[in-house]
């Protein structure tokens, strides 16, 4: 096992130094991205509907994440008996260029981030922003195989247009079941008043989609969930933080009771790490101005680096330590 950061005589506490993802190096030039996972920021947050404020979620998000950067050689779970994250190359390569106003423009910037990134074949996690940000990122994977889209969130996000508005964050999944690689799409967590009407609904049951509540995933468990999306795919994570009950995570713009608890999010990321290939992770609505004690921005930054510990785990990319 490689060393802890604590042997080189620097403690490096969360508080001390710049925030990047985990207190990974960044990276400035795109074009000189070597690593396993980078992590880029998408500050966009001009198509909300109602509260804004996830245009903070990027800047929230890497703070909150230096909290699990102790100089530790990987994560241990004593309940996998796994050290996760150990030999993964983590780096952050900061945001995209937002052009305030100009929706397509800052959508272009995301999409050129992401491109970069799996042009370096490193896996692209991209840090919201409104969901609306999940259109640029579905647009670069526009020369790679077929992906299956996986959606956790507290709303379909099928609207397909409203007054001329096509590009924002009600209408993202509509628009990736546009893509003819997203083969795909199961969205779980789904419940209570969003902005997709019936049609919207049953739109997306016509193009295949599998749509989920929260309490339908509780009833048929992990196993049956994820015995209903199909195996051997290449996977992309979509994750909404409105997904989670507002108990846990309030700071959002449109938070919605009867949400999901953090395990069962992390226990069927864990499932379809094993089951498929996660290729790409998108993680946006933390609007940090709603979370007065830091309990979304940590959620978020936990979840991302729990879900890349699962993903290298299982892929043989990266060292893992297993004493059983």
């Amino acid at each position: 096992m490689a060393a802890h950061g604590y042997d080189n005589g620097r403690l490096n506490l969360p508080f001390v130094g710049i925030s990047t993802f985990a207190k990974s190096p960044y990276v400035e030039n795109w074009d000189q991205i070597a690593a396993d996972v980078a992590i880029l920021g998408a500050p966009f947050d001009f198509g909300t509907q109602w509260r804004s404020g996830a245009r903070f979620g990027p800047r929230s998000i890497r703070e909150a994440s230096t909290l699990f950067a102790f100089g530790h050689a990987g994560a241990y779970d004593h309940e996998d008996d796994v050290t996760y994250l150990e030999g993964v190359r983590i780096v952050d390569i900061g945001d995209a260029d937002i052009i305030h106003t100009d929706t397509i423009s800052s959508h272009a910037n995301i999409e050129i981030g992401v491109r970069k990134i799996l042009a370096a074949g490193a896996l692209p996690v991209v840090l919201g922003g409104d969901h609306s940000i999940n259109i640029p990122c579905m647009n670069a994977f526009s020369d790679q195989a077929p992906i299956h889209l996986v959606q956790f969130d507290a709303h379909l996000d099928f609207v397909d247009e409203r007054h001329g508005v096509r590009y924002g964050h009600g209408s993202p999944m509509r628009r990736a079941s546009e893509k003819p690689w997203v083969t795909g799409m199961t969205q779980l967590g789904i419940r209570n008043v969003s902005s997709t009407a019936k049609e919207g609904y049953d739109h997306a049951r016509a193009q295949g989609s599998d749509i989920l509540s929260v309490r339908q995933i509780r009833n048929l468990g992990v196993e049956g969930v994820l015995n209903r999306i199909p195996a051997g795919e290449r996977y992309y994570l979509s994750i909404d933080i409105d997904g989670f009950d507002p108990s846990i995570a309030p700071g959002t713009g449109t938070p919605s009771h009867g949400g999901f608890i953090y395990y069962e999010v992390l226990e069927l990321i864990a499932g379809l790490a094993k089951r498929g290939t996660i290729v790409g992770v998108d993680l946006v609505e933390v609007a940090p101005d709603y979370d007065h004690t830091g309990t979304t921005t940590i959620l978020a930054a936990q979840l991302l680096l729990n879900t890349i510990g699962r993903i290298f785990a299982v892929s043989g990319r990266a060292v893992v330590k297993i004493s059983r």
